[in-house]
C-alpha cells in the first residue's frame, strides 16, 4: 500500500481518512489561516500580541467546528440521505451560530478594544461574516466532494482493472484451444515421422507457456519477451498452415530496455488468424511490423482475407479487452486503428511506452 494511501483515523469521527486526503486538508487550512493572519496583522499594532491572536483563532477555529461538523456528520446524515430539508435546516443554524458568535466577538474586538478604525456595527459585522463564511464552507464542500469523487473514481478504476485482468488470467488459462488442438495434432503427426522438429514445437510451446504462467502475472514486462512469444506463436501456427500462407514477423528497430503490459499484442494476432487466414484455403499471407520511434511504439499487423461475404468483424472478448486494457494502462497515449479493406484487413496499434 502506498504511504500517502495509508488510512488514518480521525478523532472524535467513526471514519478514516487516507493520508494524502489529510494532507489536502491541512494544506487548505493552513492557507485559509494564513489568509486571516496577514489580514489581521494590524491588530498586532493597535491591540497588541494576544488579541491578535485570539482574532486569528477564535476564526479559524469556528470555521473548523462548522466545516467538519457539516462534512462529518450533516452531509452523510442528511444530505446523502436525501434528507434536503433537515440539511438546509441543520447547515442554516450551524452558520447562525457561528455568526452570532463570530459578530459579537469582532463588535467587542473593533469597538472596544481596537477603536473606531472598523465599522463596528452589528448588522454590517453580520453580514460580512454571514458571506464570507458561506465562501469557506462552499471552498470546504467542493474540496470534500473533489477528493470523494477522485477516490471514488480510483476505486472504480482498481475495479475495473482487476476485472479485466480476471479476463486476461482466463484467456490465458484457455491458451486458445483451437490453436493448441492444432498444435498437438501437428505435433503428434511430427513424432510419427520422428521429425527433427518435434523438439523446437515442444520448446518453443514450454516457452510460451512460460511467458503466460509466470511473466504475464505482472503488471508490465520487457518488449523483447512479449516479442519472443509473438514470435513463438506464429512459428507454431505456420505448422499448421504449413506453405498455404506466407506468415512474417519483422522487428525493424531494437527493442531492449522496453516495457509494455504482457499479452497486449497478441489478440490482434490472433484475430488476424482466426478471421483471415483461417478462412482462406490459399494465397493467404500475414505480416507483422513491430517499430519504436523513440517511446513510441507502432505495431501494424495485415493480413489476407477470404474475397467471399463474412459477417463484419467486431471484435470477440479478446479485442474488447484489449481496448479496454488500452484505456486503462495507456489513457490519452495510445491509438487503435481497425480498417477493412476489402480482401484484407489492416490494425495499427501506437502506443507512448
Amino acid at each position: 500500500m502506498d504511504m500517502l494511501d495509508k488510512p488514518i483515523k480521525l478523532p472524535f469521527f467513526n471514519r478514516s481518512m487516507s493520508v494524502k486526503s489529510v494532507l489536502i486538508h491541512g494544506l487548505y487550512w493552513i492557507l485559509i489561516t494564513g489568509f486571516f493572519i496577514y489580514e489581521k496583522k494590524y491588530l498586532i499594532y493597535k491591540a497588541s500580541m494576544p488579541y491578535f491572536v485570539a482574532c486569528v483563532s477564535v476564526r479559524v477555529l469556528l470555521l473548523v467546528l462548522i466545516g467538519y461538523l457539516n462534512l462529518q456528520y450533516f452531509l452523510p446524515q442528511y444530505l446523502l440521505k436525501k434528507k434536503y430539508l433537515a440539511y438546509f435546516t441543520a447547515v442554516t443554524f450551524s452558520v447562525f451560530g457561528y455568526l452570532i458568535i463570530q459578530s459579537l466577538f469582532d463588535f467587542y474586538l473593533y469597538g472596544y478594544v481596537v477603536g473606531p478604525i472598523r465599522n463596528s456595527r452589528l448588522m454590517e459585522s453580520l453580514s460580512y461574516n454571514f458571506f464570507s463564511t458561506l465562501w469557506y464552507l462552499g471552498l470546504m464542500l467542493t474540496l470534500k466532494l473533489s477528493l470523494d469523487w477522485y477516490e471514488q473514481q480510483l476505486v472504480i478504476q482498481k475495479i475495473t482493472l482487476e476485472k479485466l485482468n480476471t479476463e486476461v488470467d482466463f484467456l490465458r488459462a484457455q491458451i486458445n484451444p483451437h490453436f493448441l488442438f492444432n498444435l498437438l495434432n501437428n505435433l503428434y503427426a511430427l513424432t510419427l515421422k520422428k521429425s527433427d522438429q518435434a523438439p523446437h514445437v515442444v520448446l518453443k510451446l514450454s516457452e510460451m507457456m512460460e511467458y503466460m504462467l509466470y511473466d504475464s502475472a505482472d503488471e508490465k514486462g520487457a518488449l523483447e519477451k512479449e516479442v519472443a512469444y509473438l514470435n513463438n506463436y506464429m512459428d507454431l501456427e505456420r505448422l499448421r498452415f504449413s506453405h498455404a500462407a506466407a506468415i512474417k514477423l519483422n522487428v525493424n528497430t531494437p527493442i531492449d530496455g522496453y516495457q509494455i503490459a504482457p499479452l497486449l499484442l497478441i489478440p490482434l494476432v490472433e484475430n488476424a488468424f482466426k478471421h483471415g487466414l483461417s478462412q482462406q484455403s490459399e494465397n493467404a499471407w500475414l505480416t507483422v511490423n513491430i517499430e519504436l520511434s523513440g517511446s513510441t511504439l507502432l505495431f501494424t499487423v495485415e493480413n489476407s482475407k477470404s474475397p467471399l461475404p463474412h459477417h463484419k468483424i467486431k471484435g470477440g472478448i479478446g479485442l474488447c479487452n484489449l481496448r479496454k486494457r488500452l484505456e486503462l494502462l495507456y489513457p490519452n497515449n495510445h491509438q487503435l486503428l481497425l480498417e477493412d479493406k476489402g480482401d484484407n484487413f489492416s490494425a495499427k496499434l501506437i502506443i507512448e511506452l
